[in-house]
């Protein structure tokens, strides 16, 4: 199903202690900010509005500018002028169905999208809740009373609502009151409010020791998966050869329909097998003609980009080349720089090797050459 999302990341945090504000913090070596716009476009997000103090615009694209589909926008002063600048700010239709989430949520999941979207069918919002399991107590520094807690709910989010009456529902909101969340606005509104399945590890990050909480929790939340690909083409006539996005001089080339880089080829199938989404001549079909002699550089860009489009994160690649000649060994840094570019990895997460067959079969009778890479990727569990 179609949705839009707006995430909240513009508050002060000043209950979380010292440092940044919550968004900007690290958890498991991302910025938490990042963890959701990555679960929310894994999940399929047509486009995400982030809402951020008007000094950390820059600080969004510098933690999120790899990811598509995202803008940010500046806040307002109090949470409801946050939410309201990001609805304002989606391109969607008033039927669109609308996630707003708070990104001191960071582990949110497909499977809370999907509860949330199918509970937003039969009413006019949708949110994560959790029953009460505490005995609540009412009380200073002495309880003043026992407060039943049957028929109460901790509200989460992201919650679900459709992006035409929830504008409506915040322009009719008294401008001076404060929402605690958004369901309370389309409430007042006399919209009806649907209880989805909530979720311990939707906790929010408020105080300084819930962080290392999330920091057990983040483990949980992603999964690694490994994706393997191979290519090999024929040598033909020709003075240069492409191989992992680098151009080698040479007394034949490598035939194919596009430029044949063997290595890029064999590297896109990685990743595209990695996140589960068939091989490059799904993509790139040999049978149309304008991909004839394209640069390789194309196809990996494009893998990569979907990647990042369901949420995934490339860790590391291994590319090996089997063949008598050339040698790689004197332009395998180059090979390791240009894939590290594309990939939009560090150097030392990228490697290149080469081996022979000892004369053996086609690689070693100077045929052809043969590639194989191997990718790891961190994705929504």
């Amino acid at each position: 199903m179609s949705f839009s999302a707006v995430i909240v990341a513009a508050g002060a945090s000043t209950r979380a202690g010292s440092g940044p504000p919550k968004p900007w913090r690290m958890l498991a070596g991302r910025p938490v900010l990042r963890w959701s716009v990555e679960a929310l476009l894994g999940a399929g997000a047509d486009e995400i509005v982030v809402v951020v103090a008007a000094d950390r615009v820059e600080a969004a694209s510098e933690a999120l500018g790899d990811l598509p589909r995202w803008r940010a926008v500046a806040g307002g002063a109090t949470r409801a002028g946050s939410v309201q600048a990001g609805l304002a700010a989606l391109k969607a239709g008033e039927a669109q169905p609308v996630l707003v989430h708070d990104a001191a949520r960071p582990l949110v999941t497909l499977a809370h999208v999907e509860a949330l979207l199918a509970a937003l069918e039969g009413a006019e919002g949708a949110i994560p809740a959790l029953p009460v399991a505490d005995t609540l107590k009412r009380g200073e520094s002495l309880v003043a009373a026992t407060v039943s807690r049957e028929g109460l709910w901790r509200a989460q989010t992201p919650q679900a609502f459709r992006l035409g009456p929830l504008k409506a529902a915040y322009a009719a909101w008294p401008a001076s009151e404060e929402p605690t969340d958004d369901a309370a606005v389309m409430e007042r509104a006399g919209g009806r409010v649907a209880l989805a399945a909530g979720d311990p590890r939707l906790m929010k990050l408020t105080y300084p020791e819930d962080f290392a909480m999330a920091e057990a929790l983040a483990g949980q939340a992603r999964i690694v998966r490994i994706g393997q690909g191979l290519d090999a083409h024929r040598w033909g006539p020709g003075e240069a050869v492409w191989l992992c996005g680098v151009e080698i001089a040479h007394d034949r080339t490598l035939i194919g329909h596009s430029d044949a880089d063997a290595g890029l080829h064999a590297l896109t199938d990685a990743v595209l097998g990695a996140i589960g989404a068939g091989d490059i001549g799904e993509h790139f079909p040999p049978s149309d003609p304008q991909w004839k002699g394209a640069s390789s550089d194309r196809f990996l860009i494009h893998a990569v980009e979907l990647a990042a489009a369901r949420g995934a994160r490339i860790l590391s690649v291994d590319v090996t080349l089997v063949c008598e000649q050339p040698k790689i060994r004197p332009h395998r840094e180059a090979m390791r720089a240009r894939l590290a570019e594309l990939l939009r990895l560090p150097v030392d997460r990228v490697s290149v090797k080469a081996t022979t067959t000892e004369g053996m079969g086609f690689t070693g009778r100077g045929e052809g050459l043969f590639a194989q890479a191997v990718v790891s990727v961190e994705t929504p569990a």
